[in-house]
């Protein structure tokens, strides 16, 4: 079935608000690996983790990525989510503020909607990027 020409929700070059979560707090990092199940030493325990090498505990990337696929959900819907990736690309801190942001690449008519494709971002108060994602909506025109 056609969407009837019904007009997309959005267009292609469209940004969602962005959206800011944090400070990040290692209560915030415990919380998710008690919610995960992830109990690596390294996103916890600082003198293990000064062991290994690092300066302090640092987050679970799973946890950014929640963060994303939230803001992606919030803003398209989580109805019509049907595919979500990241890949991971910085390490985030105890004290990092996270910074959610998403553009609309792809548009297509498709059944009874749209077919959209975003691309997404979760950047540190730095201005580095900690995770990059991309995910496909199905958006149903009634």
């Amino acid at each position: 079935m056609s969407s009837g020409g019904a007009a997309a929700p959005v267009a292609e070059g469209d940004h969602g608000a962005p959206r800011t979560w944090g400070p990040i707090t290692r209560t915030d990092i415990v919380r998710y690996a008690g919610a995960s199940g992830d109990f690596n030493p390294i996103h916890h325990d600082e003198v293990y983790a000064q062991q290994v090498g690092f300066p302090m505990v640092f987050s679970i990337g799973m946890y950014q990525a929640s963060l994303l696929a939230t803001y992606a959900t919030d803003w398209l819907g989580a109805d019509a989510i049907r595919r979500y990736s990241v890949r991971f690309r910085e390490k985030v801190w105890p004290g990092d503020v996270l910074t959610c942001s998403g553009v609309v690449t792809k548009v297509v008519e498709s059944g009874r909607g749209f077919t959209v494709e975003v691309d997404l971002a979760c950047t540190r108060q730095t201005g580095d990027v900690a995770i990059t994602g991309a995910a496909t909506f199905e958006i149903e025109i009634d």
